[in-house]
């Protein structure tokens, strides 16, 4: 998968704010997400953040 920096993404499992919708701030060995609901910052291994996305929707980074 394909990621690129300030694109939002719509996750499998809700946050548990409610919100479904990140945005990614980080790309890396780890990818780090900020919450579009709460503005909580997430990080995780980026194995484990591929399998979490369900898809990925229009973001600044995909022109």
């Amino acid at each position: 998968m394909e990621l690129k920096l300030h694109d939002r993404a719509e996750l499998k499992k809700q946050h548990p704010c409610g919100a479904k919708t990140v945005e990614i701030t980080r790309i890396g060995m780890d990818i780090k997400f900020r919450c579009e609901g709460c503005g909580r910052e997430i990080m995780l291994p980026r194995a484990k953040a591929e399998k979490c996305i369900r898809k990925l929707l229009s973001g600044e980074g995909s022109n």
